[in-house]
């Protein structure tokens, strides 16, 4: 990912709560020496290596899978994101831009098929995503039907050897315009994209003392 000094986010425990807020990500490799992605949940694990390791499964259907053990692949997490207009800067000789948030993370695929390892993943996956519900769900991970499905999956781990953040919020640009363009999205009421990009610009503007 191309990430101008300005915009680099290298704070790993910020690197890491932006994966858990934006879980669902886009896994990137090669099949048949094209690229393919795919959209999953992963799950984070923070205290492997000295990056962390994502967790998932997929589709066994999926071909992506088959190649992908061993392979060096992408994962790509996006956050919010807002359409900047020049207009907002109150300013002459500037264009308009795109504010956003991403994390990039890369890895070596391990390969995951041992049903109980496939088992704690799934019930892992969806602890988190029901523990929000009135009524959360779970999966005890017996009988035939739980059978068949653990077989119709597979699970990955990702060590993760590498990880970008790159937070581009206009740091490039005077305070004073930073301040306009932040005021701006704060009038998009409803718009909960430039909402966000809003809090996030508010967070790197210099402290006040």
């Amino acid at each position: 990912m191309y990430v101008p000094a300005a915009f680099a986010e290298r704070d790993l425990t910020r690197l890491h709560d932006f994966i858990e807020r934006h879980s669902f990500g886009l896994l990137v490799s090669q099949v048949d020496a094209l690229p393919f992605a795919s959209h999953l949940p992963f799950l984070l694990d923070r205290t492997a290596g000295p990056h962390g390791a994502l967790v998932g499964h997929m589709a066994r259907a999926n071909p992506q899978w088959r190649e992908a053990g061993g392979q060096t692949v992408l994962t790509i997490f996006s956050g919010p994101h807002a359409y900047i207009s020049p207009t907002w800067y109150e300013a002459e000789q500037v264009v308009p831009t795109w504010n956003y948030a991403a994390v990039h993370a890369y890895g070596r695929v391990q390969i995951i098929e041992d049903e109980s390892a496939l088992l704690e993943i799934v019930q892992e996956t969806v602890r988190l995503y029901e523990k929000a519900m009135l009524r959360p769900w779970s999966f005890d991970g017996s009988g035939t039907f739980a059978e068949r499905m653990l077989g119709q999956i597979v699970g990955f781990r990702i060590e993760i050897d590498k990880i970008e953040g790159k937070w581009k919020l206009n740091q490039n640009q005077p305070v004073e315009r930073r301040e306009k363009v932040i005021r701006a999205l704060q009038q998009r009421q409803g718009d909960e994209n430039a909402e966000a990009i809003a809090v996030l610009m508010r967070q790197t503007l210099p402290s006040e003392e």
